[in-house]
């Protein structure tokens, strides 16, 4: 994809993200910042925050797991391990992503029941053994990146929820 095409279907996942009832009724939503050509999230977080609702985003630590910290604007940032951008501000521990009405994910790929493919690198199947069953978890996929199946672990948590450019599906 071009970037602009990139960035007209960011557009369009970033809309229908903040359209779900979920997200609307959401007092806190753990999300991801976006990197190279990954759905873009910039807008959504910005968006969430000038809705009052408390966003936190994941830091990466050196075992992999992932940390939290409030975001609080593009602002006040700084690169951290592999290049993903990180709050500067204090973590909140790996157990904060439990509080969050609404987790969204990155994913390289989502199969047709909701299982998840990664990077590979475990960070995601930690954080999401931490989350209450029955919350949201939200993946964001370009057209095209859904599949009919993807490698699955016992340990793999399937997202609720798969937004694309296109639209949304919801798994059971």
């Amino acid at each position: 994809m071009t970037p602009d095409m990139r960035e007209v279907a960011g557009a369009a996942i970033t809309r229908s993200v903040l359209d779900l009832a979920e997200v609307i009724a959401a007092r806190t939503v753990a999300a991801y910042l976006s990197i190279g050509t990954e759905p873009a999230t910039q807008y959504l977080v910005e968006a969430l925050r000038s809705r009052d609702v408390r966003v936190v985003v994941p830091v990466l630590r050196d075992d992999l797991d992932l940390d939290w910290a409030e975001y609080d604007g593009m602002n006040h940032l700084a690169q951290g391990l592999r290049g993903l951008w990180t709050p500067e501000g204090a973590l909140l521990g790996v157990d904060a992503v439990a509080d969050a009405d609404v987790v969204v994910v990155p994913a390289l790929a989502v199969d047709d029941l909701g299982v998840r493919l990664g990077r590979g690198g475990g960070s995601y199947d930690r954080a999401l053994a931490r989350v209450p069953a029955g919350r949201a978890v939200i993946a964001l996929l370009y057209d095209g990146e859904r599949r009919a199946a993807v490698p699955a672990e016992r340990h793999d948590r399937r997202v609720t929820t798969l937004v694309t450019p296109s639209g949304v599906l919801r798994f059971a």
